[in-house]
């Protein structure tokens, strides 16, 4: 009876124990409930900003600069005079070769007037035939000249001409990069100044492969992407070195022919609004577009554990029990990760304690809201 009385004892205490380390195992720790939702993800491309048009001005001829007509980083107008180059030696040239024609039209006149004459000499055999072909090739020859005379003359105006260099686009001038008295126009031609038309700037950027696909599917195809849009419809945002966002937004302007081979990258040209003319080329910039993911299950990037190239989380079940999840991850968005398979919406994912539990391990689950770094989250 005493045994007996002992060995009850012993189970009740044993039960008793079991029960304690039961309740001291099951942990407090919080939850999160997987979503899904549509996101817009915005990914930065650093760019480089160029007018939307920047045209070189060089000296078409050799010569000393006499003059410089612009104020140094001004708009100019179309037309307008920017440089002037020594002239004399090209005004002496037009004048030797207007009077090259001068003497080139005398020895026409006296060929013409000799052809016109053995005419009709030669119909009455007063003349050989000899003679008149002779007069004849004596004409031909003198027309020629005088169309090369001409010829060279215009080429000599032109010349004379390119002394005077003019603005081609309304724009804003750079720095002049050449003093007055210096001599332009040499091998290799120098660029004396750039002219930008920046009313509206383009901005270039290479964009990886993988996320040129991505793009091109979001939108729905090259076409698409580069349709006309109105200013309610555009889409990019430009931010600048001091981290402020332009305050027009953009669209894509250009698309290369092909990918680099040996970047992986495709050349992405935008374009963006700059009626106040702040942007101005050379400048580097971010262009932000925004990606949508349609339906995505999302999940915090703290819940994720990694190993070895393998992604898991711990969920926690209908039994308030742990259980371990294999996850492949389609890449972040912000502070969450993007959830390809593995996971559904509606199951409670731990958020704390995730170094503290293993599979099977009851839990006291409380399901928390999670609260984004991000506001497009």
């Amino acid at each position: 009876m005493r045994i007996l009385l002992i060995m009850i004892l012993s189970v009740l205490l044993v039960s008793c124990t079991q029960e304690q380390q039961n309740q001291a195992s099951s942990l407090k720790l919080k939850v999160v409930e997987v979503d899904q939702k549509d996101v817009i993800e915005k990914i930065d491309f650093v760019g480089q900003v160029y007018g939307y048009q920047d045209i070189s001005i060089r000296a078409r001829v050799v010569g000393f600069l006499e003059g410089i007509h612009f104020n140094e980083g001004l708009p100019v107008k179309k037309g307008q005079l920017l440089y002037t180059i020594d002239a004399q030696p090209y005004e002496a040239e037009v004048a030797a070769k207007q009077s090259q024609l001068a003497e080139a039209k005398s020895v026409y006149a006296k060929a013409q007037s000799d052809l016109n004459r053995y005419k009709p000499l030669a119909e009455t055999n007063a003349v050989s035939q000899a003679d008149l072909d002779g007069a004849q090739v004596q004409f031909e020859a003198a027309e020629a000249q005088v169309q090369a005379a001409e010829a060279n003359l215009s080429i000599a105006k032109i010349q004379l001409g390119y002394t005077k260099v003019y603005s081609p686009i309304d724009g804003i001038i750079g720095k002049s990069q050449a003093e007055i008295g210096d001599l332009v126009g040499q091998a290799p031609l120098v660029v004396l100044n750039t002219v930008s038309k920046t009313d509206k700037i383009n901005v270039d950027f290479f964009l990886p492969e993988n996320q040129y696909l991505q793009m091109i599917n979001n939108i729905g195809g090259a076409q698409e992407l580069l349709k006309d849009r109105s200013e309610d419809e555009k889409i990019l945002e430009l931010v600048l070195a001091d981290n402020s966002v332009h305050k027009h937004l953009g669209s894509f302007n250009f698309i290369d022919r092909g990918v680099d081979r040996n970047t992986g990258t495709i050349l992405i040209q935008t374009l963006f609004p700059n009626p106040e003319l702040i942007i101005r080329p050379g400048q580097y910039a971010k262009v932000r577009i925004p990606i949508t993911h349609e339906q995505a299950i999302l999940v915090p990037q703290k819940c994720v554990k990694e190993l070895q190239g393998q992604y898991s989380v711990f969920v926690v079940n209908d039994e308030n029990k742990v259980e371990t999840k294999q996850i492949i991850s389609d890449g972040k968005v912000g502070d969450m990760w993007l959830i390809k398979e593995g996971l559904k919406p509606g199951e409670k994912v731990l958020i704390e304690g995730l170094q503290k539990v293993r599979n099977g391990m009851p839990v006291e689950a409380e399901t928390i809201e999670f609260e984004s770094q991000f506001p497009n989250l």
